[in-house]
C-alpha cells in the first residue's frame, strides 16, 4: 500500500533517476510540476538531500533504495518489450526490485561472481543457480537484476539478467547493524527458469553494464552520505545551545565549537565536490573521467560522514548513542555510518580505482605530448 501511494505521487518515478526512457513511461508531471523530460541529476540530488533529512537511513532505503539501483539498468539496457512491462509496474508501486550483485564471496571484486546461469536445452531459457548476500530490499523484491556467470571466469563470462520472483526463488532477512526496515536479504536462485529476452544488454557483456550503473549507484550514496553529515551536524548544533555545563552552554566551550567547525568544514567542501560531480553528470552521464572520480568522492564522503558521526556522539554524549529521544537520528545515523563505507565498494577499492583511472588519463595526455612533439 506504502508503495502504491508513493507511485501514485510520483516519489518512485523520481527514485529512477534522469533517462530517456521516463518520459514514456510517466506521461504525467512529476513533483514539483517538472516534467519528466526535464528531470535531471540536480533535481535528483534534491531528492537525496530531502529524503535524508528524515535521519531513517534504513526506512529511506526501504522505500526504494532498491529501485534506485536496480531499475536504471533495466531502463538502460532491457529490451523495449521489457522495459514497456516492467517499468510502469515498478513506478506505481504494483511491483518492486532490487540489485543482486554480491555474493558470500564476492562483493567489490564483481568479476568473481559465481552464480551459475546455463542455457537450456531448447535455448530459450537460462537455468539460475546460486545466491546472492546482502541485497537491499531483497525481502520484498519482486524483480532481481542479477549477475550471473554465464560463461568462464573474470568480467567476460558475467551477463546480467532481470529476474522475476517466481519457483526456485527464496529470500530471507538479513539483520545488519542499521535496520531490517530496508529489507536486506539472502536470496537463493535454485534452478531458476529465466526467460532469455530478461538479458539486459548483451550475454557476456553484463560487466560493463553493471560498471556503468556503479557510477549513477555511488554518486547517490555521495549525495545520501553528505545530507546525513549535515543532520548530524544540525543535530549537533540544536543541542550545542540546549545542554548546560557547568554553567554555561556547549556552544559557549571552544572544544565544541572547534567539532563544530570541523564537522562544517568537512561537510561544505564534499557538498561542493558532489555538486561539481552533478554539474558534469548532467552535461554527459557517460563521460569515461567520471567513474574515477566519483569512486574517490565515494571513499571522501563515507569518511567525512565517519568522522561527522565521531564528533556529532562526542557534542551529545549519551544521547548520541540512544535509540529515542533527542539524538536519535545521529545514533541512526552513526549504525549505517559502516556500512556507507562498504556498500557500492570498500574505500580501499574505490581510491585504487580512482587512482588507477587517473594513471590512465595521465598516460594518455603523455602519450598525445609525445606524438605532437615529434611532429
Amino acid at each position: 500500500e506504502m508503495f502504491e501511494k508513493l507511485g501514485a505521487h510520483g516519489y518512485l518515478a523520481l527514485r529512477l533517476g534522469p533517462s530517456p526512457v521516463l518520459a514514456a513511461v510517466y506521461p504525467g508531471p512529476l513533483p514539483g510540476g517538472i516534467k519528466a523530460s526535464e528531470y535531471d541529476y540536480f533535481h535528483e540530488l534534491i531528492v537525496a538531500e530531502e529524503l535524508a533529512t528524515l535521519g531513517t537511513p534504513g526506512y529511506a532505503d526501504g522505500i526504494g533504495g532498491g529501485l534506485s539501483i536496480g531499475l536504471p539498468p533495466v531502463a538502460m539496457f532491457g529490451t523495449d518489450a521489457l522495459r514497456r512491462k516492467v517499468l510502469p509496474e515498478v513506478l506505481s508501486g504494483k511491483k518492486k526490485i532490487c540489485l543482486a550483485i554480491s555474493e558470500a564471496g564476492a562483493g567489490s571484486d564483481v568479476a568473481n561472481i559465481g552464480c551459475k546461469a546455463e542455457l537450456s536445452e531448447d535455448g530459450r531459457h537460462f537455468v539460475v543457480t546460486g545466491a546472492k548476500k546482502w541485497i537491499t530490499n531483497g525481502m520484498f523484491a519482486d524483480y532481481f537484476t542479477t549477475a550471473v556467470r554465464t560463461s568462464g571466469p573474470g568480467m567476460g563470462g558475467i551477463t546480467l539478467l532481470l529476474i522475476e520472483r517466481s519457483e526456485g526463488v527464496s529470500t530471507r532477512l538479513i539483520k545488519s547493524m542499521y535496520s531490517s526496515s530496508a529489507g536486506t536479504a539472502y536470496v537463493l536462485f535454485d534452478h531458476v527458469r529465466v526467460p532469455v529476452e530478461n538479458v539486459l544488454g548483451k550475454v557476456g557483456q553484463g560487466f560493463k553494464c553493471i560498471m556503468f550503473n556503479f557510477n549513477h549507484e555511488r554518486w547517490v550514496m555521495c549525495a545520501t552520505i553528505v545530507a546525513y553529515s549535515r543532520v548530524l551536524l544540525d543535530e549537533a548544533m540544536r543541542w550545542a545551545f540546549v545542554r548546560k555545563v557547568f554553567g554555561k552552554a556547549l556552544i559557549e566551550q571552544p572544544v565544541i565549537r572547534e567539532k563544530l567547525a570541523n564537522m562544517t568544514s568537512r561537510i561544505e567542501a564534499a557538498h561542493a565536490w558532489v555538486e561539481s560531480v552533478t554539474f558534469q553528470m548532467c552535461q554527459d552521464s557517460k563521460a569515461k573521467h567520471l567513474a574515477g572520480q566519483i569512486a574517490l568522492l565515494k571513499a571522501h564522503c563515507s569518511e567525512v560522514m565517519w568522522k561527522c558521526v565521531d564528533d556529532a556522539q562526542q557534542v551529545l554524549g549519551g544521547r548520541g548513542i540512544t535509540q529515542s529521544g533527542m539524538g536519535a537520528k545521529v545514533e541512526r545515523i552513526a549504525a549505517y555510518a559502516k556500512l556507507g563505507a562498504i556498500l557500492g565498494g570498500s574505500e580501499e577499492i574505490l581510491r585504487d580505482l580512482g587512482v588507477r583511472e587517473m594513471a590512465k588519463e595521465t598516460s594518455a595526455v603523455n602519450a598525445n605530448n609525445r606524438v605532437s612533439a615529434r611532429m
